[in-house]
C-alpha cells in the first residue's frame, strides 16, 4: 500500500503518541486521526515533546495536528476531541487501515483491542512506565489479539500509569517511534512474514531491546477466537474497574490544615527550621530527583519502616515531618500513617501538590519525569 493512500488513527497525544504522530505525519501517511480528550499541560513536555509552552491548555489532539501539519501540510490531519468509549470508538475505528493504541490505561487497551477486532484492523500497541517499555502487534496475519495474552484486566490497584508512576521522557519516545515504524511496515508490507512477537526495551539493561515470541491467536479466545462470545463493544469501565481516561485526579483526602503549600515549604527552607522532610515515592523515582536532605522510604515500606522515621528525628520528638510524593496523592495516606503511630509529638503535613507543583511554583529548573 501506498503510505499516501493509508489512513492511521493514534489514539492518544502524549508521550507514545507525540514521537508516533510525528513520524507517520513526516513519513507520508495520507490520512491520520488523532484521538484525545486532554489538553496540554507543561508538566508533561519532557515527554510529550509534540507539544509546546505556548499551547498550555489547547486540546493536545489540535495541539498535537498543527505540529503534524507543520513538518508535512499534505498529510490530512483528523482531530477526535473525545474521550474513546464503546459508543463512538467502533465507527471512528472503522474509518481508519491502522489502529495505534497509544494510551496508558487498562480500559482503553480492550475497548481498542475489541473494537479493532471487529473492524478487522491491525492494532499497534505500546507502553511506557519508567525506565521500560513494551511493543505488540495485535490482531495482524494470525497472531493474537489483546484478549488473547490477557483474558481477564489486572486488579485495579496494581496498575500504574505514567502520571503516577513516571517515566523518563526519552523511554515513550521511543517506543512511540517503534509504533510509527511498525505501522509503516504493516502499511507497505514490510513485515509480512514476520512471526507474532513482543519487543520489550529496558534503559537500564546492558541489552536494551528484547524479542519474546508470542503464541499465535487462540482459537477458545473470547474475541478472536474460533466461536467468539464478544460480539460487540461492552462496559470497559466496569470490566476493568478502573477509568477510561489516562489524566490522574488530584486526591482530597486529609484536610487542608493538615497540609502545606510549596511556597510555606520554601519559606521553612529559607528560615532553616529543624524538621524532617519525608519522601514517599519508590526509589527509582528518587534516584531521578529529590529535594536536599530528604528521608526516602516508600509509601508501600513505611508501615514496616517506621523505626527509620524515628532515628531520623535525630532525638527531637517534636520536630514538624513534612512528607512529599510527585503530585501530593500518595504523601496523603503517609501522613494518616505517621499520625496513627504518634512519629511525632510536631506537627506532620504533606505538601501541597509535591514535586510536580514545587516544579512548577518554586524551581523550574528542578526535573520533570
Amino acid at each position: 500500500m501506498d503510505l499516501r493512500n493509508c489512513s492511521m488513527l493514534v489514539v492518544g497525544a502524549g508521550g507514545l503518541g507525540a514521537s508516533c504522530a510525528l513520524y507517520l505525519g513526516a513519513a507520508g501517511v495520507g490520512r491520520l486521526g488523532i484521538v484525545d480528550h486532554d489538553t496540554v499541560d507543561i508538566s508533561n513536555l519532557h515527554r510529550q515533546v509534540i507539544h509546546n509552552e505556548a499551547r498550555q491548555g489547547m486540546s493536545k489532539a489540535r495541539s498535537a495536528a498543527l505540529s503534524v501539519q507543520l513538518l508535512n501540510p499534505h498529510c490530512e490531519v483528523i482531530v477526535h476531541e473525545l474521550v474513546m468509549e464503546s459508543s463512538n470508538a467502533q465507527e471512528i475505528i472503522n474509518a481508519y487501515d491502522i489502529v495505534i493504541d497509544a494510551t496508558d490505561n487498562v480500559a482503553t487497551r480492550y475497548l481498542l483491542n475489541d473494537a479493532s477486532v471487529l473492524g478487522q484492523k491491525p492494532l499497534v500497541s505500546g507502553s511506557a512506565l519508567r525506565l521500560d517499555g513494551q511493543l505488540t502487534i495485535y490482531n495482524y496475519r494470525g497472531g493474537p489479539c489483546y484478549r488473547c495474552l490477557f483474558p481477564t484486566p489486572p486488579p485495579s490497584e496494581t496498575v500504574t500509569n505514567c502520571s503516577d508512576g513516571g517515566v523518563l521522557g526519552v523511554v515513550p519516545g521511543i517506543i512511540g517511534c517503534l509504533q510509527a515504524l511498525e505501522a509503516i511496515k504493516i502499511a507497505t508490507g514490510l513485515n509480512k512474514e514476520d512471526p507474532p512477537t513482543m519487543t520489550v526495551f529496558s534503559a537500564n539493561s546492558s541489552t536494551m531491546f528484547r524479542t519474546i515470541k508470542l503464541r499465535k491467536r487462540k482459537a477458545e479466545c473470547v474475541m478472536c477466537g474460533d466461536s467468539p462470545t464478544i460480539t460487540k463493544l461492552i462496559d470497559y469501565v466496569r470490566f476493568c474497574g478502573s477509568s477510561a481516561t489516562d489524566k490522574t485526579p488530584d486526591l482530597f483526602l486529609i484536610p487542608f490544615n493538615e497540609r502545606i503549600t510549596c511556597q510555606s515549604y520554601n519559606e521553612v527552607l529559607k528560615g532553616r527550621v529543624p524538621h524532617l522532610l519525608l519522601d514517599v515515592r519508590e526509589k527509582v523515582q528518587f534516584d531521578i530527583c529529590s529535594l536536599p536532605t530528604s528521608l526516602n522510604i516508600p509509601l508501600k515500606a513505611l508501615p514496616n519502616e517506621l523505626e527509620k522515621v524515628k532515628a531520623s528525628l535525630e532525638g527531637q520528638p517534636d520536630r514538624p515531618v513534612y512528607v512529599v510524593c510527585r503530585r501530593g496523592n500518595d504523601s496523603q495516606p503517609a501522613v494518616r500513617i505517621l499520625q496513627e503511630n504518634g512519629i511525632t509529638t510536631g506537627e506532620v503535613k504533606d505538601i501541597v501538590g509535591g514535586l510536580e507543583r514545587w516544579s512548577n511554583t518554586i524551581d523550574p529548573d528542578f526535573p520533570k519525569y
